[in-house]
């Protein structure tokens, strides 16, 4: 039995009615790689279904990039604790071949080819909400990428809907990223990580700007402990008037 947090299910539990990530008769996919992220949502879902006061159903899928990935022991995972799971085989590898240029985002496309693979089969199979575990550390990440690289002011939020009508929602967006490691270390899950990504069989320079970023935000943190706090803080006040977007200021 995975032992979760009490800390874990009470942050997603205050995402959740704060947002309104899940109710009553929702259809959740959820992207599922196998990672630790990933893998703890999947194990909160489930424990929301034994114990929320409404009934939804999830349904895990992990795509497969068509590199000849072995996810027989994530399948086996998932059976024994009662998860709906299945493998999406694509043929994104193939794809990135063609169209990756040198020096070009390999990252940006594998996340939009996944992206659209497990839109493509939600819409396709009846689901309504799209559940992602992107955490509080993956939202301050993009906000400084954005504001150093990009020059927007961006984050993560915790719900949205996609042009094609599909709700993503995002219940890790107050969790750290190191509860869910401590859980997976915790209770001895066998995570699927880095050796997986693509891009490592890719003559491609790795990318910088997250892991800088990541190094950026440690730094900051040790100096100011309370940092994530304030963040998370933040990104719920947006004073929209001070800034000079002129939409904004009409």
């Amino acid at each position: 039995m995975v032992e979760l947090s009490k800390k874990i299910l009470r942050q997603t539990g205050r995402a959740n009615g704060t947002y309104g990530l899940i109710g009553e008769g929702d259809k959740v996919l959820l992207g599922l790689s196998g990672g630790k992220d990933s893998l703890a949502l999947m194990h909160v879902l489930a424990h929301m279904q034994r114990v929320a006061p409404f009934d939804f159903s999830f349904k895990a899928v992990t795509v497969s990039y068509g590199m000849g990935e072995d996810y027989s022991k994530l399948h086996a995972h998932c059976e024994a604790y009662g998860i709906a799971h299945e493998v999406l085989e694509t043929k994104v590898y193939e794809l990135a071949g063609e169209k990756i240029r040198k020096n070009s985002s390999f990252c940006s496309f594998f996340s939009r080819m996944r992206r659209g693979a497990l839109y493509t089969y939600a819409l396709n199979h009846g689901f309504n909400k799209l559940a992602l575990a992107h955490h509080l550390d993956d939202a301050a990440e993009s906000f400084f990428m954005n504001f150093m690289y990009n020059g927007a002011l961006r984050s993560l939020a915790p719900k949205y809907t996609a042009e094609n009508g599909l709700v993503v929602i995002r219940p890790f967006i107050h969790v750290r990223e190191r509860q869910l490691r401590d859980n997976a270390t915790k209770n001895g899950l066998e995570v699927i990580g880095d050796e997986a990504c693509p891009s490592l069989r890719f003559d491609v320079k790795m990318p910088h700007a997250r892991a800088s970023t990541k190094t950026l935000l440690a730094s900051l943190e040790s100096e100011q402990p309370k940092l994530f706090i304030s963040l998370k803080s933040a990104f719920e006040k947006l004073h929209t008037s001070s800034f000079m977007d002129p939409a904004l200021l009409r």
